[in-house]
C-alpha cells in the first residue's frame, strides 16, 4: 500500500508520492534519501521536497494501491460553480482543470469513459465532448476563454451550459451555435 499527500487547488485536488520512511522509498529512484530527510513527497517529475503538513493545500495523508489513488471528479472538479477551463460532455457536466492540464485531464477522463483508447484527446472529442482553453497569446491584456470541438458540433445542453458559463459571445461560440441549431 503506498501513502499519498493529498492537495487541494482551485480546479481539483492533485497528489503526491508521500513516503515517511526508508522502506517506502525502495523502487522510487529515491533510495539515497536518508531517514533524517523525511518525510518527503515525490513530485512525480523526478523532483521531491520535505513535507510538511503546513504545505500550501494540504488536505490529508491517504492510503492506496492504485497508481491514481483518487477518483477522477476529485481531480477535476465536476460541474463547479468557478468553471473556467476543462473538459465539457456532450450533456454539458464540466470537468475542471487548470491552463495546463487539459492533456493530463484527458487521460484520466479518456480512461474512465473511453477506456482502452490510444489518444485521449481524440477519443473526447470523437465522442462530442468540449474543449475549453485559456485563449492567451501573450499579447492581450486578459485571457479569456476558447472553445474548441473536434467535430464541429455541440449538443443543446452544451449550448445551454455555456450559455450560463457566459460564453455565448465567443466568435466559435457563436458559429458552433450557427451551425448547429437546426440540429436540435
Amino acid at each position: 500500500m503506498k501513502k499519498f499527500a493529498i492537495y487541494r487547488s482551485e480546479t481539483g485536488f492533485y497528489y503526491y508520492r508521500y513516503c515517511d520512511t526508508v522502506e517506502s522509498l525502495k523502487g522510487t529512484g529515491f533510495e539515497y534519501i536518508g531517514e533524517d530527510r523525511l518525510p518527503v513527497v515525490l513530485d512525480g517529475k523526478g523532483g521531491y521536497y520535505h513535507f510538511t503538513e503546513e504545505d500550501f493545500g494540504f488536505v490529508e495523508i491517504i492510503e492506496s494501491d492504485k497508481e491514481v489513488p483518487l477518483p477522477v471528479e476529485k481531480l477535476y472538479f465536476k460541474n463547479d460553480e468557478n468553471f473556467k477551463l476543462g473538459w465539457m460532455t456532450p450533456d454539458g457536466d464540466t470537468y475542471s482543470c487548470d491552463y495546463t492540464s487539459h492533456a493530463k485531464a484527458a487521460v484520466l477522463l479518456a480512461d474512465k469513459f473511453f477506456p482502452g483508447n490510444k489518444y485521449p484527446e481524440r477519443a473526447l472529442g470523437k465522442a462530442g465532448w468540449l474543449k475549453i482553453i485559456d485563449s492567451w497569446d501573450g499579447t492581450e491584456r486578459q485571457h479569456g476563454q476558447f472553445v474548441y470541438s473536434l467535430s464541429g458540433k455541440i449538443t443543446k445542453r452544451q449550448a445551454d451550459k455555456l450559455f450560463d458559463l457566459g460564453l455565448y459571445d465567443n466568435e466559435e461560440v457563436r458559429r458552433l451555435l450557427r451551425d448547429c441549431q437546426n440540429d436540435w
